[in-house]
């Protein structure tokens, strides 16, 4: 069985490092994935991807990254449960497994 996916993109905010009540240290953020192909008009869309790092990859992360930073991330897929006003529902999370640095957001730095 395989769950990988591997997208290429830049950072839409500056990361914030989450402490759990556990100690366990979590990081969500959006990267932009640009689509390989025009639409009908002529112009290359973009996708909002939701990510999910924990522990070490979330501290490096928040620690390196700034909004336009693009990154290379290899994640897999995973079902989330979640409870919102008493009804239950599943939803698509991604849990990045590995984050190459691409390049910074400023070509100076």
């Amino acid at each position: 069985m395989l769950n990988q996916v591997i997208l290429i993109g830049r950072l839409t905010h500056d990361p914030e490092l989450k402490i759990l009540d556990d100690g366990k240290k979590v990081l969500s953020f959006q990267i932009a994935v640009q689509r390989c192909f025009k639409n009908l008009d002529g112009i290359y869309e973009t996708d909002f991807i939701p990510v999910t790092l924990w522990q070490g990859l979330a501290e490096n992360l928040s620690q390196y990254c700034v909004k336009g930073t693009l990154i290379a991330l290899r994640a897999r897929l995973q079902m989330k449960h979640v409870k919102y006003q008493d009804n239950d529902y599943k939803t698509l999370e991604l849990i990045g497994e590995r984050v190459t640095y691409l390049s910074s957001p400023n070509k100076n730095n």
